[in-house]
């Protein structure tokens, strides 16, 4: 998932400024303020929603304990890279904060994160949280070191009234990349005002680029980055090459965006805001997590999404098995190594990710629930009309790497779909530069042709 605002130097230091701010020590010689760093941006407010709630309710039960809340006004990529700055000093480290998945690994190497297992043992909670969600707070010592708060799935989603008019029968279930790349020349075709399909690709979008994008189809052709039984990174492959020529053909035909509009950070915006309500959009990959931005309350509330789009899975290469493939992700919250109080800080993040905070936010960001009591909930189960649909690509879900090297990988697979869709480099030259870039990151000997 990505979102908004670019990356500048003064806004970064201006929120390690803030995380830094100096906290009122207890008369009796304790800290007893405990400082919570999190992202909110104008399109995503529900974390900063759930967490006022948490510190009423946590205020009132504790007296004499302030939580301070320091939201960081960034996207998910400036997001990350401003926590990394305030991790790195206890002066400025917070006590609780909101971490990427496939952060958390490389964040425990770094001795960033405490270790949660004796207090997760006494929470009650904890036993009904789902057992793969779980996982994505491990780390290679086998320790869990961060809570889910929900997690995602990706699907194509598609304007219904875009695809009736260009004749192309509903539902729409592609069965192959060539059933789309179909389907989008006919919506050209019929509509050149259209924007046919829309796949995010090179370094703006950032990770939204990955995972609403080349993982789909890498992971759709048998291939994948990461060879889990020799614990290396897969260079030479046919399939990452297959990739990067369905977005050649993509881009190159005009059936997106300009390459230029594409790397636009803020491209979002249009799909969601402008491009989808005004059925000037064919279709997107994008995350369960749409419809957030839609319904009441979101960013660009729009009362028809629920009529006018639809969901479909997105397909493997040539609709092998499973015939279909999804990427999920999802975010925790951590405690920092360096906390001094940390039983308090652990009882605040129970609070936060209690049952009915848990509804509330799961629902309000259109999360798919980690928590078994929230998944039954009628109120999750209706929250909006495609739950069910996002929620059973589970079954053919795949996951990131969740490795320390993985952030540099992505970039480098980022900086490859970039130069394809420009036209700066063919689909094998940029598959071949990034083997070059994987072996310079992570070692010749840690790399496997398959």
């Amino acid at each position: 998932m990505f979102r908004r605002a670019s990356k500048t130097l003064s806004v970064v230091a201006a929120a390690v400024m803030v995380l830094a701010a100096c906290t009122p020590a207890d008369p009796a010689g304790g800290n007893r303020t405990i400082k919570v760093a999190y992202q909110k941006t104008d399109s995503f407010t529900a974390l900063d929603t759930m967490f006022q709630n948490a510190k009423k309710e946590f205020e009132a039960a504790n007296q004499g304990v302030t939580i301070e809340l320091q939201p960081i006004q960034a996207n998910d990529d400036d997001y990350g890279t401003k926590l990394a700055l305030a991790l790195r000093s206890p002066s400025t480290a917070p006590d609780v904060f909101y971490e990427d998945t496939f952060k958390v690994r490389s964040d425990v190497d770094a001795g960033y994160l405490l270790n949660l297992d004796s207090r997760l043992s006494g929470w009650g909670d904890w036993n009904t949280f789902d057992a793969g969600a779980k996982e994505a707070g491990k780390a290679d010592d086998g320790g869990t070191y961060a809570v889910p708060l929900g997690t995602d799935t990706r699907a194509i989603w598609y304007n219904k009234k875009v695809f009736e008019a260009a004749g192309i029968g509903l539902p729409w279930r592609p069965s192959s990349w060539q059933d789309i790349l179909d389907t989008a020349r006919k919506i050209k075709a019929s509509q050149p005002d259209v924007i046919p399909f829309n796949m995010y690709a090179g370094k703006g979008t950032g990770e939204g680029s990955v995972m609403q994008g080349f993982y789909e189809l890498l992971y759709g052709t048998g291939a994948g980055l990461y060879d889990q039984d020799s614990k290396k990174w897969v260079v030479g492959s046919a399939g990452f090459k297959d990739s990067l020529t369905f977005l050649e053909t993509l881009y190159g035909e005009k059936l997106a965006v300009p390459p230029a509009q594409a790397l636009d950070p803020n491209i979002w915006k249009k799909v969601f805001g402008e491009w989808f309500p005004k059925a000037k959009l064919g279709a997107t990959v994008e995350g369960s997590y749409a419809p957030s931005f839609w319904q009441d309350g979101g960013s660009y509330a729009w009362p028809g999404y629920g009529q006018d789009m639809a969901v479909a899975p997105f397909p493997t290469q040539t609709g092998a098995a499973p015939g279909a493939v999804s990427m999920s992700g999802g975010w925790t919250l951590a405690l920092g190594a360096e906390t001094k109080q940390p039983d308090l800080a652990f009882n605040f993040l129970t609070t936060a990710l209690n049952a009915k905070n848990s509804l509330a936010f799961t629902v309000d960001s259109s999360q798919i629930a980690v928590r078994t009591d929230v998944a039954a909930d009628p109120g999750y189960q209706s929250a909006n009309p495609f739950v069910k649909d996002v929620s059973s690509l589970v079954a053919v879900t795949k996951y990131r790497p969740a490795t320390s090297d993985y952030p540099r990988i992505s970039a480098a697979v980022q900086e490859a779909t970039e130069a394809v869709i420009t036209g700066s480099r063919t689909p094998e030259q940029a598959a071949a530069d990034y083997d070059t870039a994987v072996a310079g990151i992570v070692g010749g000997d840690k790399t496997i042709r398959k």
